[in-house]
This record gives C-alpha cells, structure tokens and sequence, in this order.
C-alpha cells in the first residue's frame, strides 16, 4: 500500500495554487491535507506519516501519473479518464507490494476552472481523503 499512497496521495495540491488549469495538459499536484480513515474513527495525517510524495505530476494524455520526491519517482497507470461537470475525474488501482495484501482504489475529482482537487481511496479497513489543488507545469 505504501506504493500506492506514494503515488495516489500526493495527487492533492495546496490550496494556494488554486487558478483555472487546462486538463488537456501536464498537471503538477502538491499534497494538502489529508484525513485516514478506519473502523474506529478519522483522523488527520502528515504526508510523511504515509509516505506520500510532496509533489505529483499527472499526464492526462498518456494516463498516468509520476511521483517527484527527493529524485526518486514512482509511476502508476490512470485506469479511466473522464470529464463531467466542468470536473476531471481520474481512477485507478495498485497492487502496492507484490504478495502483500495492500491493494488500493483511488478517484480523484480536479475542478477544471479552480484546479481544486479532491481524492479518495479505499483498501481493506482504511480509506483516505485529501483536499489540494493542481495547477498547469510551464
């Protein structure tokens, strides 16, 4: 799972980068602030506290999106692509480690006129939640 959060956590963005963003091109996502989630209850965590990536950059053209942390990347396949409602909607999976029931699901919403952001992910008795923004790489 630890894969996984290093890619699809780090899809959130800081509020501050919020501006109208073009979907149709390379996206760079910074993480905000993120909720776990159990059986027992929610609770905010650190990016670090998961290892999530302090920034993301998201290829909508060739589906997929590339941590960028400290040199060392990650890549994960974008399974499905959608526009709806002024919102780009991205979901995928990952297996996380091979042999290692950490498997995930993921859905991310980016508002195409603020580049605010929304991410969801689910896996077994754990979900999480992030609030961000994206905006376009030069």
């Amino acid at each position: 799972m630890k894969r996984w959060i290093v890619i699809c956590l780090g899809l959130c963005a800081g509020q501050a980068l919020a501006a109208a963003i073009n979907t149709n091109e390379v996206l760079l996502c910074a993480p905000g602030q993120y909720t776990e989630c159990t059986p027992d209850g929610c609770a905010p965590v650190n990016y670090a506290e998961i290892n999530a990536p302090r920034f993301i950059k998201v290829d909508v053209k060739r589906k997929r999106m590339e941590s960028l942390q400290g040199g060392a990347s990650a890549t994960s396949k974008l399974d499905h692509v959608e526009r709806i409602d002024g919102k780009l909607i991205l979901q995928g999976v990952e297996d996380g480690v091979k042999n290692v029931r950490d498997g995930i699901g993921y859905s991310i919403a980016i508002v195409e006129d603020t580049g605010d952001m929304v991410l969801s992910a689910a896996s077994e008795g754990v979900s999480f939640i992030a609030f961000g923004a994206c905006t376009n790489l030069p």
